[in-house]
């Protein structure tokens, strides 16, 4: 992919998540009533070590999966404006699949289906199309993270949008693959899935993989920077996870300081990598 396309689909994503926070900002005063019994509609507690430890004491509140949802998709937008504006010049291989990466938290926006079907009493079928749809999102994104992994660990450079596509086909037998309950949701109004601990398990194994490669990178290429990429991937993703389960007000400001601190980590270290070439 060329550096100009690579900014054309940053360029995009910022004008997506605009758009998006747009939406949900349109929306909001008539959405928010409705998250109390949405929230009491909710079949079991989201899942996440937090709940296991606090779940006796914090019960759910209705707008932190309204918050968390809008804090993903800023920070998408954000952080692709930051990449674009510190990498527009800088041809990086991992740069572009850590922008997919920060694009697939736009799609969090979709989890206004919910409340949507309630206001509009939507079909079910259109919840659980929207919820394949924000799935593929978040499994494209882990494989995103993964190609990035792969390329600084020594993959050449070409047919990078091969590579693009094989993350959509693998992402996309995901989220066709999982049976999801439209009408069944978790305190954090997510969808209730079959496979989850399966699911979770690839996720975990991708994650290690792809701190592995980066730490690979680190010794083949003699870059210590590296190292904090790895660590950076890893805070990233734990970071995401915990705000996409997110249920009380004791866990968006700690996810969203792992997912800042760790995005940070890994775009400092590779603009310091490639400014030396």
């Amino acid at each position: 992919m060329t550096l100009s396309s690579r900014n054309n689909l940053l360029k995009v994503g910022i004008v997506v998540g605009i758009a998006a926070l747009v939406m949900i900002s349109v929306l909001a005063f008539r959405m928010l009533p409705l998250y109390p019994d949405l929230t009491a509609m909710a079949i079991k507690r989201a899942p996440g070590l937090i709940q296991l430890l606090t779940g006796r004491f914090f019960k759910p509140v209705p707008a932190v999966s309204f918050v968390t949802m809008v804090a993903a998709v800023a920070y998408a937008f954000i952080t692709l404006s930051v990449i674009y504006y510190f990498f527009e010049k800088t041809l990086a291989a991992e740069i572009l699949f850590l922008a997919l990466f920060v694009f697939s938290f736009i799609f969090e926006g979709i989890r206004v289906t919910a409340p949507l079907w309630m206001l509009y009493e939507l079909p079910g079928i259109y919840i659980t199309l929207s919820f394949r749809v924000l799935f593929f999102a978040r499994f494209f994104g882990i494989f995103s993270l993964f190609t990035a992994s792969l390329y600084a660990s020594g993959m050449e450079m070409r047919r990078q949008e091969n590579f693009v596509l094989i993350g959509v086909a693998a992402a996309f037998v995901f989220a066709l693959g999982i049976p999801i309950d439209g009408l069944s949701w978790d305190s954090s109004l997510n969808m209730v899935s079959g496979y989850s601990t399966m699911l979770k398990l690839v996720e975990i194994g991708v994650i290690l993989i792809t701190m592995a490669s980066f730490f690979i990178a680190a010794y083949s290429r003699g870059s210590r920077e590296y190292l904090i990429i790895g660590g950076g991937s890893f805070l990233a993703v734990l970071g995401r996870n915990m705000l996409f389960s997110s249920d009380t007000w004791l866990t968006p400001l700690p996810a969203l300081a792992l997912l800042v601190t760790g995005t940070w980590f890994m775009c400092a270290q590779i603009r310091k990598v490639y400014l030396w070439l």
